[in-house]
């Protein structure tokens, strides 16, 4: 069975990714895919746990990326790459771009040293480094994520983070997206949801993720 499609979808805190997720996964799994759903940190009991820790607990950046790149590696392990052996969809809310944006861009930690654990976590592979195949990056400026997240729940310790950490991990994913431009599609996030959408499903086309004659 030929190895299957690792789509990951990125972008700042408040950038409305994960309200697509649902309808993603409708759509793919109405064209005949299995659909593995996941996220990062987490994914299985271990990285859960730990994405609990990453999230609530401060720490220095070091403890945080080894922990990150820990829940990584467990993910990858029992999750990802079976799934992927099988010819299963993996539809993952962030991986690891979302680590140089937040831990690298965001908090200001060395990204040769990221780099290094990337190797450790998603390397080792006949393929070579484990990415993903497609990346949709959801851009919004930070202001805008700022005015969505208010109010809507108790903050996380990086969703409590001020304006400016936000800008900061914006440049990070954009970085990113200049250095992978064949993986990244840019979604435009400040658009209205119908229009979101649309960006997603047309993109999803013409890199043959999705059949045409699935789309809404």
């Amino acid at each position: 069975m030929s190895e299957g499609l690792f789509l990951t979808l990125e972008g700042i805190d408040g950038a409305g990714k994960s309200s697509h997720l649902d309808a993603m996964e409708a759509l793919f799994k109405a064209q005949g895919r299995t659909v593995v759903r996941t996220r990062e940190p987490g994914g299985t009991p271990l990285a859960e746990t730990l994405r609990g820790l990453i999230l609530e607990q401060p720490m220095d950046p070091l403890t945080e990326s080894l922990l990150v790149f820990a829940a990584r590696r467990d993910h990858i392990v029992q999750v990802i790459e079976p799934a992927l052996a099988r010819g299963d969809l993996v539809l993952c809310d962030r991986f690891t771009d979302a680590t140089f944006a937040y831990q690298g861009a965001g908090r200001g930690f060395d990204a040769a040293v990221l780099s290094t654990l990337e190797q450790w976590a998603q390397g080792g592979r006949a393929q070579g480094l484990l990415q993903p195949h497609i990346t949709l990056w959801f851009d919004l400026a930070p202001e805008t994520a700022a005015e969505r997240l208010a109010g809507a729940r108790v903050p996380d310790k990086f969703e409590a983070q001020p304006v400016e950490f936000f800008r900061r991990v914006a440049l990070g994913y954009a970085d990113r997206a200049a250095a992978d431009a064949q993986r990244f599609i840019r979604i435009d996030a400040s658009q209205a949801r119908d229009q979101v959408w649309q960006q997603i499903e047309t993109a999803l086309v013409a890199r043959g993720a999705l059949n045409a004659g699935t789309a809404r």
